[in-house]
């Protein structure tokens, strides 16, 4: 019988390799955005430091829910470790929350300071922000719709809205630029931007990696797919119930098969495994299947 969870581990490095690629990007973008925020007087350009080092965390909290989702099942966890995954995350999206209110607060409170424009060379740096953090979403989206891993898809959203946020910045940078000291304050309402939209992409964060502790079955197309799968297998006569609950970037499937109800238990037992077995082979992200077998309500005639 095939060991559970072993078919997705490269499921598991191909996410694993992307949330590490985040992190180094993220620490090295926030330690430059903060020294060019500090050095050219930009509050808005510290703000999205913050963003930056704050998506460092979440890169490492994914990294670690990776780790840990593919830790064998114990006596305590009979199911496995996967939901580690959306538990990090929804953390993660609390802590993101936090700074985004406090960057907020900090840049409404500035709107009455008088302080320096910022020079010309923090444009260059918000400039390649933006381009380097889309980027970032387009690589992390489509690993996260291939490997079907929740955290990676929300942090591939959270770079997104961090190239808005830089874009953000490059706006109201280039206003203070060009427009002049009575337009200061362009920086600040940058700040602000940022600041909701990192709210929001926290608030986003939580609700996803919330919903994935309760449970949620997954996409139609997915579930057909098993369905046509086991109700293909020589003695299924029908599949009456079906159901697939993610669990991190893994699957756990519940399902019920009618077969001959003339059958023996040693025969009906034989084509419950072939069932597992099948789709357990079939679905690299199906981590178990638990197979109930029914009599089916016309076979006495046939």
């Amino acid at each position: 019988m095939n060991s559970t969870g072993s078919s997705a581990k490269p499921l598991y490095r191909r996410a694993m390799r992307a949330a590490l690629l985040g992190l180094v990007v993220n620490l090295s973008l926030g330690i430059v955005k903060l020294i060019g925020g500090i050095v050219g007087a930009s509050f808005a350009m510290i703000s999205d430091a913050v963003n930056s080092l704050a998506d460092s965390l979440t890169s490492v909290v994914v990294a670690l829910g990776l780790y840990f989702a593919q830790q064998p099942p114990d006596e305590e966890h009979p199911y496995g470790h996967t939901r580690a995954e959306a538990v990090a995350a929804s953390n993660v999206a609390l802590v993101i929350i936090l700074s985004a209110l406090y960057v907020a607060y900090e840049a409404m409170r500035r709107f009455a300071d008088v302080h320096e424009s910022p020079p010309v060379w923090t444009l260059w740096i918000a400039g390649a922000n933006v381009i380097i953090k889309e980027s970032l979403y387009r690589y992390k989206a489509r690993v996260g719709r291939q490997t079907g891993s929740a955290s990676i898809v929300a942090n591939a959203w959270d770079h997104r809205s961090d190239a808005f946020c830089s874009l953000a910045v490059l706006i109201g940078l280039s206003i203070v630029r060009w427009a002049g000291p009575a337009f200061l304050w362009a920086d600040d309402a940058a700040a602000l931007v940022v600041a909701g939209a990192v709210l929001w992409s926290g608030c986003m964060l939580y609700r996803s990696s919330s919903s994935e502790l309760l449970d949620p079955q997954a996409d139609d197309q997915m579930v057909g797919r098993i369905r046509e799968t086991a109700g293909a297998v020589t003695g299924v006569r029908a599949v009456e119930k079906l159901w697939v609950r993610k669990t991190g970037i893994e699957y756990l499937a519940d399902i019920h098969i009618q077969v001959d109800a003339q059958l023996t238990v040693d025969e009906g037992h034989r084509i419950g495994h072939q069932v597992k077995d099948v789709l357990v082979d079939r679905y690299a992200s199906l981590r178990d299947v638990l197979v109930h077998l029914e009599p089916f309500p016309h076979s006495h005639e046939a």
